[in-house]
């Protein structure tokens, strides 16, 4: 069951039933949020992966450039279906080089129209100072990108006028939940301690990027300690942790 702490702004009765995660690299969604999405695939979750950049830029053999971009691709997918995850997109673009301009933008807010989930779920826009490797320019540029895509873009009809003849109308989101933030940020809890195996093991799937398991698997286990310890989640418990936003709820209306 998916265990969360903080308020529902859409009341008990909101379910959710697809989420669409927008990442930069291959890897980043396992380290921030698989515990998470295997919760909700377990509870029947439609989950959806959009890669930004094909991870080009990873690895550690110089000579090995053209070999790690379908290495990794292929370790995506694979860790996806670990934790319940069949639709993997790409968009392609390069490794440390991603802007939020406005090509990337449109390419996020059509498959926001075309999916229409329930939760946008992405990397934060804003550095996290305690840990800056949590704050890769590409995450950081990701973060900017599918937020100026939530709002207003996604649901304004006159935007990107193009996508609308191509049959993707507008579509208000009702959460974004934002992760890797700064921590004074966060303000969701997810208990994630009875899947996290399936995380390690979808964060394993990436031997490309990590060459030693065992010191990343401790890693990791401590990371989700201390969140749910930040949470107040108790002893035992592991956790992640989210900045989620309510972006379409009771509270808003005709766009503001």
């Amino acid at each position: 069951m998916l265990t969360q702490h903080t308020t529902d702004p859409f009341g008990s009765n909101h379910r959710v039933e697809r989420v669409l995660c927008f990442t930069a690299h291959p890897d980043d969604v396992d380290f921030g949020a698989a515990g998470t999405i295997a919760a909700w695939t377990a509870e029947g979750v439609e989950v959806t992966y959009c890669v930004m950049t094909d991870g080009d830029a990873g690895g550690f053999e110089p000579r090995e450039r053209e070999a790690i971009i379908a290495q990794r691709a292929a370790e995506q997918f694979q860790a996806a279906q670990i934790v319940g995850v069949k639709n993997v997109h790409y968009l392609h673009r390069r490794d440390g080089y991603l802007t939020p301009d406005h090509s990337v933008i449109a390419e996020v807010v059509a498959l926001i129209r075309e999916i229409r989930p329930d939760v946008v779920l992405s990397m934060h826009p804003q550095r996290n100072w305690a840990r800056i490797q949590k704050s890769h320019p590409d995450h950081l540029a990701v973060g900017e990108a599918v937020t100026r895509a939530v709002y207003p873009a996604a649901e304004n009809p006159f935007a990107y006028p193009e996508l609308a003849e191509r049959g993707l109308e507008a579509y208000k989101v009702p959460w974004l939940w934002l992760m890797a933030g700064p921590e004074e940020l966060e303000n969701h809890f997810v208990d994630v301690t009875e899947h996290v195996e399936a995380k390690l093991a979808a964060i394993r799937i990436h031997a490309s990027q990590h060459p030693d398991l065992t010191a990343m698997d401790r890693s990791v286990r401590q990371g989700l300690e201390d969140t749910a310890a930040r949470g107040g989640l108790g002893e035992g418990t592991l956790a992640e942790a989210f900045h989620v936003v309510a972006v379409n709820g009771q509270s808003t209306f005709a766009g503001f």
